[in-house]
């Protein structure tokens, strides 16, 4: 399933050019209905979620992009991690799907449910945090469009380097010199 953004002849040349490849690659143009069926449900997954964690089910998501020539090697890092990170948690369903796509590279977004421990938060810490460190060690950005904030920041130097954080700290300091805007969010 794909959609488009932009003016409208922009719009049908790239439509016309995915078309295309996807059709050489095996796939089949269904219409819009499929594209519809999402858009009229794509706000019904978060009241899903509530129910399947008062139902005792861990459900997350966690995303990352990368360019072209690494996808597969950031998906299969991701993969390995969450599935060494649940090990046990029986029976576990790992999902991923390709969030937005863009000429240098395309957005990976995974979903993982599984059985609530007796802490879940912390269930879900230890298990994204293993996942976080697949990212950064297979040159995948920490995130792609929730955000850095306080639960990626451990990983934040590992993407930017030393010399992004040194950055960050000054504009940090020329801008917010009473740190009095979201202390503790970003800068690492």
């Amino acid at each position: 399933m794909t959609g488009y953004e932009g003016g409208g002849r922009e719009v049908r040349a790239t439509r016309d050019r995915s078309t295309a490849l996807l059709t050489e690659l095996g796939g089949a143009p269904l219409g819009e209905a499929p594209g519809s069926a999402w858009a009229a449900g794509r706000f019904q997954a978060p009241y899903l979620r509530d129910s399947l964690l008062d139902a005792g089910v861990l459900v997350e998501t966690l995303e990352t992009a990368t360019s072209w020539s690494n996808l597969m090697t950031l998906y299969d890092a991701v993969r390995s991690a969450l599935t060494a990170a649940l090990g046990d948690q029986s029976p576990a369903i790992l999902l991923c799907h390709v969030s937005h796509v863009y000429p240098t590279g395309a957005s990976l977004y995974f979903t993982v449910a599984t059985k609530q421990r007796e802490n879940p938060v912390q269930q879900w810490a230890t298990v994204k945090a293993q996942a976080c460190d697949a990212i950064a060690a297979a040159g995948g950005t920490i995130t792609h469009h929730h955000g850095v904030g306080r639960v990626h920041r451990p990983w934040l130097e590992a993407e930017i380097g030393p010399v992004g954080v040194e950055i960050l700290r000054a504009l940090k300091q020329r801008l917010d010199p009473a740190g009095v805007l979201n202390p503790g969010v970003l800068v690492p």
